[in-house]
């Protein structure tokens, strides 16, 4: 031992390099740990004392035991077994709600079991299976597992879920409620099915660097109620904060992909879809459609007048929010017609727009077709459901082919939503009505489509609002 010593004082350079990698090491420790201990302070530091109640079932959201009086949990839990609903079909109506099988599902002949590629801007991900598969699915997850992924954002493996996922808002569901989901996912045909990898990029793809994106844009809490506010509100708080996730594709989002708090539900882009400003502002949201517009559109699809449901958000309403309650859609109205109203700058709704074509279609009558011409291209592709005078067919029964007049995709500053229709299609079946319209993208060019979209709102919806034949190319582009 003193020999080694000794050569360590004489010999100083192979000290050195042997030392070299320890300091590293050890002060990548440290700053992994300094890091760490930061976000444990931060977190606590927003924590209140009633963050973490776990148990506020929509009962307790509503201010009032399922008897009707005012009660305390306990009361709640023991009237619980006799007023609640069936386990499994509540947690079927909360799957529904959350909008479950959208994101789990690739194949219809596949339910649930994943696989669907979900784009964002840091690479590819593919959504897990979430039938009761012991080896592929959750078949082997205890209700541990699924809370804390639901809350958490933290797997089975203790891996972080990504975002895509969004336990941002998940968190705020009760446990009694994430439990209901999870007995009425048990019950779903377990599919034998492994979803590809993901396709992430480097740096994107280390799952721990999750701590450092949950630091800025997570806060872990089941939803409290807000006692100043009525029962109709606090019910449709939960729902849209919760399993609903409204704000996951209406509210924009920052540098690092999380929600910009400061202008919730004032609209974003979703795979080149705008999903429309739903704040209570008068011009540039919502706020100017009449007591129960809203609540019809999210339970058909359809606000006559106003808006009809196309791309993403009819699939919502066909996959989630047709099966809603009157109650729960009501009490959803409530909360996001109470939220601050923003404009983004709008100073005319886009509902307001157009007027009926009147001699449009005789006056192109014996002219020879010579170039792309959007009016021409309208008669030929889209007047005999939407009537040549823009119109539409059907008035307002729930199948009819709507009216370009005073409606959202056309009267919008932006004509990318009317472009992505006609590209695209509207498919969405409700129990109303099974709404279906071709989409043209393989039969009509970038330049036609264009050609299109500027006359129809020209003609019918905002004259301001034009697109070029490049940007539709953008949008064809865009996966779906």
């Amino acid at each position: 031992m003193i020999e080694r010593a000794f050569q360590s004082v004489h010999t100083g350079a192979p000290t050195i390099r042997m030392r070299r990698p320890h300091r590293t090491r050890s002060a990548l420790a440290a700053t992994v740990f300094c890091a760490f201990a930061l976000y444990i302070a931060w977190h606590a530091s927003h924590d209140g004392p009633s963050r973490f109640i776990d148990e506020a079932p929509l009962t307790a959201a509503l201010g009032k035991a399922p008897g009707g009086q005012p009660g305390t949990a306990a009361a709640i839990a023991a009237a619980g077994a006799a007023d609640a609903l069936d386990l499994v079909k509540r947690g079927e109506y909360l799957t529904r709600l959350g909008d479950c099988i959208a994101c789990h599902t690739s194949d219809k002949r596949r339910p649930l079991a994943g696989g669907l590629a979900i784009q964002t801007p840091f690479g590819k991900i593919y959504s897990p299976n979430i039938t009761p598969d012991p080896d592929t699915g959750i078949g082997r997850w205890s209700n541990t597992d699924f809370l804390r992924a639901m809350h958490e954002g933290i797997g089975k493996g203790g891996e972080r879920l990504y975002p895509a996922f969004p336990y941002v808002e998940f968190t705020r569901v009760t446990e009694r409620d994430v439990l209901a989901i999870r007995a009425y996912l048990n019950t779903v045909a377990p599919v034998r099915y492994t979803p590809p990898r993901n396709e992430l990029r480097f740096p994107f793809n280390q799952r721990w660097l999750m701590i450092f994106w949950n630091l800025f844009n997570f806060d872990e809490g089941r939803f409290v109620p807000d006692s100043t506010k009525s029962a109709e509100y606090n019910r449709g708080a939960y729902l849209v904060k919760g399993l609903a996730h409204c704000e996951e594709c209406h509210t924009p989002r920052n540098f690092m992909q999380g929600l910009k708090q400061r202008n919730r539900f004032s609209g974003a882009v979703q795979a080149g879809w705008q999903a429309y400003n739903i704040t209570p502002d008068r011009t540039g949201g919502i706020g100017a459609w009449p007591a129960g517009a809203l609540a019809a559109y999210l339970l058909t699809g359809a606000a006559s007048g106003h808006a009809n449901a196309a791309g993403p958000m009819a699939e919502v309403v066909q996959n989630s929010t047709q099966y809603l309650t009157e109650e729960d859609a009501h009490s959803i109205v409530t909360y996001l017609s109470a939220q601050q109203a923003i404009s983004g700058g709008v100073t005319r709704s886009r509902d307001t727009w157009g007027q009926p074509a009147i001699n449009d279609v005789t006056a192109l009558r014996g002219t020879p077709v010579t170039t792309v011409n959007g009016a021409q291209l309208f008669i030929a592709n889209c007047a005999s459901c939407h009537h040549w005078t823009g119109a539409g067919v059907g008035a307002s029964a729930p199948g009819a082919y709507p009216s370009l007049i005073h409606n959202s995709a056309t009267g919008a500053a932006n004509a990318g939503n009317l472009a992505m229709v006609i590209l695209h299609g509207v498919t969405r079946a409700t129990k109303n009505a099974d709404v279906l319209m071709p989409a043209f993208g393989s039969e009509l060019t970038n330049e036609q489509i264009a050609a299109i979209s500027n006359y129809v709102t020209q003609q019918f919806g905002n004259p301001r609002a034009a697109i070029t034949a490049a940007q539709v190319g953008v949008l064809r582009a865009t996966p779906q």
